[in-house]
């Protein structure tokens, strides 16, 4: 049985930002997406192959180390699907720019987090 956990206590300890613990991060947190994790790996290593360059595997750091960042704490994985959902179904864009303006603040404190910033 696990134990409960408080809103702000995070589910495991901040990662590196290696594949290899990323891997293990999403693995532990979030198994539903390690699919697609593997798949974007993938994908991002045959484009750095092709245009010989780095660059698509720092991408791929990034948007996992945000994604594990978010998903570590489950009230802010849950608040920023359901800001999603909601930009989703608004109707005005006063709505959508005040919805799309706290996901913003979730995803920049969480590519901070991802990096140790």
């Amino acid at each position: 049985m696990s134990t409960p956990r408080h809103d702000g206590e995070a589910l495991i300890p901040r990662p590196p930002l290696t594949t290899a613990a990323l891997r293990a991060a999403v693995a532990q947190i979030a198994p539903a997406h390690l699919g697609q994790f593997v798949e974007h790996l993938d994908q991002a290593t045959e484009q750095a192959a092709r245009q010989s360059t780095v660059a698509p595997l720092h991408g791929f750091l990034r948007q996992w180390g945000e994604f594990v960042a978010i998903h570590r704490y489950p009230a802010k994985a849950a608040r920023l699907r359901d800001l999603e959902q909601r930009v989703a179904a608004a109707t005005d864009r006063q709505t959508v720019a005040a919805l799309l303006a706290e996901i913003r603040e979730i995803t920049d404190a969480a590519s901070g987090d991802a990096t140790g910033e």
